[in-house]
């Protein structure tokens, strides 16, 4: 996928393991980012925090920072789910706060929801380090002064407030933007005699996995002379798998195929009638802001590249309002503001 859209990958792109690359063949960047993964992070996962086997592939990404010192990046971007703000309590988070701190980068911290900006709810904590490799790690602590916001809720505004330990540069951020579109807008229209819909046996029978809430609501949508659209995942719920379903136009975190129950369903119902399908890769696209990105993979694969990716107009907005107004700067000083 990443291929189709840079032809020039070979030049740059190296896909393996990172604690294995050859830190010499690394350029000399403004920007570090690190998306590494939730798996030991997230409520689907088994909380084994950052010494989990997949997790703590943060600690060779600080590694290769620490090897870097004559051409550390200016910044550094880390992006996961939110489970990193409370895993362990908040020690692993504040572990890898303090680790970028003895590296000479002063941290700031922020949640952003992609439904913000697509209609998809995807909140993901996002961690900015500014690199000051001339102040002492024993400076005078100055003790952040901001707001709770959208972007800073209670329990990570706490976190701050309550780790001043932590060399903190936090940064006045803007208003998140209010979204336009709905599930139905992101929809491919598919005809109905496409293989993507399924059959009446398989859509009958997820309708019976449903609880008789969710059963409900799918029998309101199914008797509404409009048709309308709902997203379901199966979960697993005393152990019996479970199909719960979302009706609000928005839908559910996007996540890797693993096993069947990471593929998000598509429920569409009115006029006394109802069919269902897999969310189609172009779909899943548009859910992530990568509306015309080349799909030129199988479709699970696809599904595997934007259930693991970043929602393109979140990053997009934390360049615009954070990351490029610092580039070059010779001092990053943060700009403290007053408790509203």
């Amino acid at each position: 996928m990443y291929q189709e859209s840079f032809p020039d990958a070979h030049q740059h792109f190296i896909l393996g393991d990172i604690r294995s690359l050859d830190v010499s063949r690394m350029p000399e960047v403004d920007l570090a980012t690190a998306s590494f993964p939730c798996t030991d992070l997230s409520l689907a996962g088994a909380r084994a925090g950052l010494a989990g086997e997949q997790s703590s592939a943060l600690w060779p990404f600080i590694e290769v920072l620490h090897k870097v010192e004559q051409m550390r990046p200016q910044l550094v971007l880390l992006e996961n789910v939110p489970g990193f703000l409370t895993s362990h309590g908040g020690a692993d988070f504040k572990s890898a706060l303090l680790a970028l701190n003895r590296l000479g980068y002063e941290v700031d911290a922020f949640i952003i929801d992609a439904v913000h900006f697509v209609p998809q709810s995807r909140p993901r904590l996002f961690v900015v380090g500014s690199y000051h490799p001339d102040r002492s790690l024993a400076r005078e602590r100055r003790q952040p002064m901001f707001g709770e916001s959208e972007a800073r809720p209670a329990a990570l505004a706490r976190f701050i407030l309550d780790n001043g330990d932590v060399r903190w540069n936090v940064r006045e951020l803007p208003a998140l933007p209010k979204r336009t579109t709905t599930l139905a807008d992101i929809l491919e229209d598919l005809p109905d005699d496409s293989k993507e819909w399924w059959s009446v046996d398989r859509a009958e029978y997820l309708l019976n996995q449903m609880s008789p809430r969710h059963r409900a609501l799918a029998e309101s949508m199914i008797q509404l002379p409009a048709t309308s659209v709902g997203t379901v995942f199966r979960r697993v719920r005393n152990g019996k798998s479970m199909a719960e379903l979302r009706v609000d136009g928005i839908a559910g975190c996007l996540r890797t195929p693993k096993g069947g129950s990471g593929r998000q369903i598509l429920f569409q119902a009115g006029g006394g009638r109802y069919r269902v399908r897999l969310l189609t890769p172009r779909e899943c696209a548009r859910l992530m802001g990568a509306d015309d990105f080349p799909i030129s993979v199988p479709s699970n694969q696809a599904l595997f590249g934007f259930g693991d990716a970043v929602c393109v107009p979140v990053i997009d907005w934390i360049a615009h309002n954070y990351l490029n107004p610092l580039i070059g700067k010779p001092k990053l000083e943060a700009t403290p503001f007053q408790i509203r």
